[in-house]
């Protein structure tokens, strides 16, 4: 083409030609956009995930039977009173005095109703040791924790008078508010911190604040965007506060990766000879390719969050979703035409002690060209090192034992109510989280009930399923009553699910099943965790099968190689099972916790291996997609197999470890939390990234390619038929000069 000019085809190559010459209009339009989808968020309001719709299954039906009715289950608080030595008992005067004085002091307040004495309730403990005030704070449970903080007070007056008796409260509303002030601004100052970790590792990836400002501003406004988005959306499909935080996370990290991709691409063109407006057109046919590709790769996998039937999960996989698809769309349409219109003043703002700036850009990576040289010498020997280390970490996976964790594992000693925690569970086994039944009958007076409430009663504890006192509360109105039922076991939830099973499957079926209209659901922390994890479990197979599935119909769809699908697949996998074996190594069996601040506490989180396959799954394609469209552009340009793997990965070396490098230290600022699910997602996160852009994309992918020769290319006769989505992935050639570096080499097909 004499003129000089690039002929470019494709959806991302169009979107980016026409950004390009109608830049204001498109500025315009995004602009518009972001604005109009805050303002019909903030106008439409957001609607969160209800109790009844957390989970299916009983806790589902127990949720909802007492939403139907109108109840609102106040927030329930307990004093615990407790000799500090042996020679004290609950029978004694100065026992009987601190009690008076707790229940006088808590009703002084105003702030509680149904104050309960352990003397009326027997809530004594075996040893007479410790007993148990009781009381519900006044108004709404959820925000409980906001008006309990004069109850506490009062109750650390009572624990100054008697020094000698330990009381201390522990409930719904105090755990609540001490969470808040402990790790409310820690999580607040996490998210915050994540945009000037990115911005600083921009800066030193590209030498210049202009060029470093336009990632964080693109994934900034596709992040405002998605919140207004979710708040239309919430409407069909609650939303919840975790979903923020996770689109947030995988907001920014998509976002200023896709920037990243489009603008070194358009820089390492112009420096290698190109007009800025030639430069533009091949990075939106080539960069802006891969983005697309990528962004709906990351888009499935999301999805795949949509079949666990858990509403958090669904709420935190459409979230990210939406953000993914809004960055993809701001990257291959308003991105053009901001290049187009700073033109050279994209850098703008140099740093001086990063002015030096090698020809080409990251296509003379010295390291990388170093690795590379003796992968591509020895690709035999590289696969089984690189295989067998991965392998090597992978393995204690296979030990994975997942839970809840219980307060004391979440937070170990750091808060004093964890303390708490465990002694009233030590002194009254699951009398801080009992089992609750909700009891829904056509007449809760009739004497079949309430013959069948007390043989529930007294079976719960003769089965051996708790040690009591079982607690009923009756709501006549409503023809209900709850039934609260001390669990075996307590905090160890293995023994407590036991004592569950044995309520659900043995004494209710024995009691409540043999009255007609009676329906007894059993909810409670234990069995919320229970039906969460069966319910998950029950998920992990559709989700895997559909996310792997989808990813390598996608694969093969984009680059018309079935060895290509393969092989990304398996090396995903790969990475995922490496990140599961760091975090059982860690967290599991405490191997290394102490250097990442964390503790071996036994177990990983229930929901954190499906909720990290789907994410690592996704965010690795970015990398994939983008190492190895290179790979497959400088193949379709004449050269060898093994030289197009060199030319590519070296190519991309730096935009994929600057944007890696992004990835690692924002998932690692929340590996600094002190919540143990917070350091688990943090690490699991970090780790994964950290080997996926480097023993996989540097060392892994270029040597099985290198093994694997033309067979990279293969495709069936019979796939042939399938839709070509490859058709953008080379411009055609552009006249340049004739002498050049290999950066600078005709672009063609």
């Amino acid at each position: 083409m004499a003129n000089g000019d690039t002929r470019v085809r494709g959806l991302a190559a169009r979107a980016g030609g026409w950004s390009a010459r109608h830049r204001w209009a498109a500025v315009g339009i995004w602009v518009l956009f972001v604005v109009l989808a805050m303002g019909l968020g903030s106008a439409a309001g957001r609607v969160d995930v209800k109790d009844s719709d957390q989970l299916k299954g009983e806790t589902h039906t127990a949720a909802k039977i007492i939403e139907d009715a109108g109840i609102d289950e106040p927030a329930g608080e307990t004093v615990l009173i407790q000799a500090k030595d042996g020679g004290v008992t609950a029978t004694d005067a100065q026992f009987r005095a601190a009690v008076t004085a707790v229940v006088r002091a808590v009703e002084g307040t105003g702030e509680v109703t149904d104050v309960t004495s352990p003397y009326d309730t027997d809530t004594i403990s075996k040893d007479g040791r410790s007993a148990l005030v009781q009381f519900d704070i006044r108004g709404d449970a959820e925000t409980a924790g906001e008006r309990v903080e004069p109850v506490l007070k009062a109750v650390e007056g009572v624990q100054k008078e008697h020094g000698s008796l330990r009381i201390e409260e522990i409930g719904g509303a105090s755990m609540m508010k001490t969470f808040d002030d402990a790790f409310g601004d820690d999580f607040k100052k996490a998210e915050y911190s994540a945009v000037p970790v990115a911005l600083g590792i921009l800066l030193i990836a590209f030498g210049a604040l202009v060029a470093a400002l336009l990632p964080v501003a693109l994934a900034v406004t596709a992040i405002m965007a998605t919140m207004g988005l979710m708040g239309v959306v919430s409407h069909v499909m609650p939303m919840s506060e975790t979903a923020n935080s996770v689109m947030l996370l995988v907001g920014l990290a998509v976002g200023v990766d896709y920037c990243l991709f489009y603008l070194r691409r358009e820089r390492e063109e112009r420096e290698a000879g190109h007009d800025a407006q030639t430069a533009l057109r091949i990075a939106a046919a080539t960069s802006g390719r891969a983005i697309v590709v990528s962004g709906v790769t990351v888009c499935v996998a999301m999805a795949g969050m949509l079949f666990t039937g858990l509403a958090e999960f669904e709420a935190m996989g459409l979230a990210s979703l939406m953000v993914v698809a809004v960055a993809m769309i701001g990257s291959v349409t308003v991105l053009p035409a901001v290049l187009s219109l700073l033109g050279e003043r994209v850098e703008k703002g140099r740093i001086p002690f990063l002015r030096r700036r090698r020809k080409g850009g990251s296509s003379d990576s010295r390291f990388w060209t170093a690795v590379l040289k003796g992968v591509l010498a020895r690709p035999v020997i590289s696969v089984v090192v690189a295989a067998g280390a991965l392998l090597a970490i992978a393995a204690p996976a296979l030990g994975m034992k997942t839970q809840n964790l219980t307060l004391d594992q979440e937070f170990g000693d750091s808060l004093p109510i964890v303390q708490t925690y465990n002694r009233v569970n030590d002194a009254f086994p699951g009398g801080s989280e009992p089992a609750e039944v909700v009891v829904k009958a056509d007449d809760i007076n009739a004497p079949a009930v309430r013959d069948a409430l007390a043989a529930f009663k007294a079976e719960a504890v003769a089965s051996g399923a708790s040690r009591g006192p079982v607690e009923i509360k009756l709501h006549d109105q409503q023809n209900m009553a709850f039934v609260y039922v001390p669990l075996v076991g307590g905090s160890d939830l293995d023994k407590a699910g036991e004592s569950l099973d044995k309520l659900r499957d043995e004494v209710r079926p024995a009691t409540l099943g043999k009255v007609d209209g009676v329906d007894a659901p059993i909810t409670g922390q234990v069995a919320g965790s229970k039906d969460f994890n069966d319910q998950l479990a029950g998920a992990v197979v559709p989700v895997f099968a559909f996310v792997v599935v989808f990813a390598f119909a996608l694969m093969l769809l984009s680059f018309r190689s079935l060895t290509i699908a393969i092989t990304s697949i398996v090396l995903n996998l790969l990475s995922v099972g490496a990140a599961y074996g760091i975090l059982v190594g860690v967290f599991q069996h405490g191997w290394g916790a102490s250097l990442v601040g964390a503790e071996g506490v036994g177990a990983i989180i229930t929901w954190l291996p499906l909720f990290l396959f789907v994410i690592l799954f996704g965010l690795s394609m970015d990398y994939h997609v983008f190492v190895v469209s290179r790979i497959r552009e400088a193949r379709l340009r004449g050269r060898t197999t093994k030289d197009a793997i060199q030319h590519g990965v070296v190519t991309t070396a730096g935009v994929v470890t600057s944007a890696a490098v992004i990835m690692v230290a924002v998932f690692a600022i929340f590996g600094t939390l002190s919540m143990q699910s917070m350091k688990q997602m943090g690490v699991g996160l970090a780790a994964a990234v950290l080997i996926d852009a480097t023993i996989i994309r540097g060392v892994l992918l270029p040597a099985v390619m290198a093994l694997l020769g033309e067979r990279n290319w293969y495709l069936p006769k019979w796939l042939h038929r399938l839709p070509d989505l490859t058709h953008d992935e080379s411009p055609e050639p552009v006249a340049r000069p004739a002498a050049r570096d290999d950066e600078g080499e005709r672009l063609g097909v």
